[in-house]
């Protein structure tokens, strides 16, 4: 069907519009990423999805088109999990500690993948803090190995999902392409995604698209959209086990007793500057992060 017609459901308000089923949101996804539409056709289609919101079924089929359109990560030569960790919101008040997150993981012995792009030019992304602790960014499409980190740039993965990030510089509005690759997973194998919600609400429709797509995942409300646990305070997370829920712990309620002492300064060179502390022993690792590490290594057991 062409983009039109897809745009007349979609495009009725948030009362009006018809949700679209799977195969038809993975046609309507699958255009835009291919490059083939006017600005304007990609405009509508953005701020039309934003004002009505994706289900889970349309969620799905996006996904469905990224990946048959992604140069996946291929399996590495073990049997160990990858674990996938999407960074695309970046430091605004606090340190950007995805890249921390990250190295820990490696270190306990598991293959590590962080993809992410900058989306704007007023926070730090992980992209920066890992170029500050030597880790540069993938230049081609290999295995993680053991113990390692990668971290994969969106437009190596996906050029088409790059190009509808890019749009939010022009619109200054996040669009559906900011939901999926939270939810996308781009390595092929045993994998294990880390996702993370801001408001709320979207903890439940996150959980219904990784049922319909049978994903392994820990989800927790993240630090400033990022997929780590707040330094400060222990979140609530659910973990899912090809698409079925557990619940692993509730949200802890107020601050810690003893808070991190977390840079002031939030830029890369700072931030990588802590995360060396922290591994190095000479800062402590925050309790919350400790146990997201914890939680992620039993359950890379598990799937």
């Amino acid at each position: 069907m062409g983009i039109g017609a897809y745009i007349r459901e979609i495009g009725r308000g948030k009362d009006g519009a018809r949700p679209l089923d799977r195969a038809q949101a993975a046609d309507l996804f699958g255009q835009v990423l291919d490059g083939g539409l006017s600005d304007l056709e990609v405009g509508a289609f953005c701020l039309a999805m934003r004002m009505k919101g994706e289900t889970a079924q349309e969620m799905a089929g996006f996904l469905d088109a990224t990946h048959a359109r992604m140069h996946a990560i291929p399996a590495g030569a073990h049997d160990a999990p990858t674990i996938v960790i999407p960074s695309y919101n970046g430091a605004r008040k606090l340190p950007v500690l995805t890249p921390l997150l990250a190295l820990l993981l490696a270190r306990a012995g598991l293959p590590v993948l962080v993809h992410g792009a900058a989306t704007e030019d007023k926070r730090v992304f992980s992209g920066a803090v890992f170029a500050a602790l030597g880790v540069p960014p993938m230049e081609q499409i290999k295995p993680v190995a053991l113990g390692n980190v990668a971290f994969a740039p969106t437009a190596l993965l996906c050029p088409g999902l790059q190009r509808l990030l890019e749009v939010r510089r022009v619109v200054h509005l996040r669009n559906s392409a900011h939901s999926v690759v939270k939810l996308m997973n781009p390595c092929a194998g045993r994998r294990l995604l880390v996702s993370s919600y801001t408001h709320p609400e979207y903890a439940h429709s996150m959980a219904e698209t990784f049922a319909l797509t049978g994903t392994n995942a820990l989800l927790l409300r993240g630090t400033e959209g990022e997929a780590v646990a707040d330094a400060r305070r222990a979140p609530r997370w659910q973990a899912f086990v090809k698409g079925q829920a557990l619940a692993l712990q509730e949200g802890q309620s107020g601050s810690l007793s003893s808070l991190p002492d977390l840079p002031v300064a939030i830029d890369a060179a700072s931030t990588a500057a802590y995360i060396r502390a922290v591994l190095d022993g000479a800062q402590p690792l925050p309790e919350p992060i400790a146990l997201q590490v914890q939680q992620l290594v039993e359950l890379s057991t598990q799937i």
